[in-house]
């Protein structure tokens, strides 16, 4: 950091030594790292995966202008590695106007498929499979696995009502906020609504077994800010399986004589 100057350029590599971008140097400044810590994610631990990378990081941080030197697909599949124009384009192709995005990092299972064939359904919205594609959780499925089971999964939706689209993107894992940023980034892509979970975008638990954030403050955060951003919360529904229908169902609508099993 003491070489660049304002006005001059740096380059930034992947963790391989390629080089992903240039960024042009528009400010060099000290970071404030207990600051970022809290005001982010809320703590200080360690323990949440994007303190611990935060605090990895040199003591400067580099501001200005990116200019991206990377092909345009890095996911390895670049026929469903849409820019959010491309996944608009697509939407207006096929007279969508209403659109529930689904945010994954996890292979999806049939209560998975349940709950957004139900959520599109609900909402009269078609669909977008969203998942993320960049750094996720330590210990996740590599993207790799995750898109074959993505695109296995498709043709189980009617068609034309549901579409696969990656998103590049690194998780920071902070909870709240994240489902925030998660719900932007979904409008840019065309989306009128947006599926939250439960501990939407949690690390888990902290050192002493406490989780981060409660089950449903991202939910909660986001409901709050929907008008203001412009899509619509549609919270995960907790799905069950009723042996006597041979059907998942929302855990709250099964009747009450009915066994419930869970995940």
């Amino acid at each position: 950091a003491r070489h660049l100057k304002q006005g001059g350029e740096a380059a930034l590599v992947d963790a391989d030594g390629v080089l992903a971008a240039v960024i042009d140097v528009r400010n060099v400044y000290d970071r404030d790292v207990e600051r970022e810590a809290h005001s982010v994610y809320g703590t200080g631990e360690e323990a949440h995966p994007g303190v611990a990378a935060i605090r990895e990081m040199g003591e400067k941080y580099v501001a200005g202008p990116i200019h991206y030197t990377y092909p345009h697909d890095i996911s390895g599949f670049p026929d469903d590695n849409l820019t959010p124009a491309e996944t608009r384009a697509r939407m207006d192709e096929l007279g969508w106007d209403t659109v529930v995005g689904f945010q994954t990092r996890n292979p999806m299972h049939r209560a998975h498929f349940e709950l957004t064939f139900r959520a599109a359904k609900e909402n009269e919205a078609n669909l977008l499979i969203h998942p993320v594609v960049g750094m996720t959780n330590p210990g996740d499925v590599n993207h790799y696995t995750r898109v074959r089971c993505y695109k296995a999964i498709m043709s189980y939706y009617p068609t034309n009502t549901a579409k696969l689209s990656l998103l590049p993107l690194a998780m920071r894992m902070a909870g709240p906020r994240e489902a925030l940023w998660h719900a932007i980034i979904r409008k840019n892509y065309g989306c009128t609504h947006f599926i939250v979970g439960r501990d939407h975008a949690g690390p888990g638990k902290d050192a002493s077994g406490t989780p981060f954030y409660g089950p449903y403050e991202a939910q909660e955060m986001l409901q709050q800010y929907q008008d203001e951003l412009g899509i619509k919360m549609v919270p995960f529904k907790l799905m069950g399986y009723v042996p006597e229908k041979s059907e998942y169902m929302p855990v709250d609508e099964a009747p009450e004589e009915l066994e419930v099993k869970h995940m």
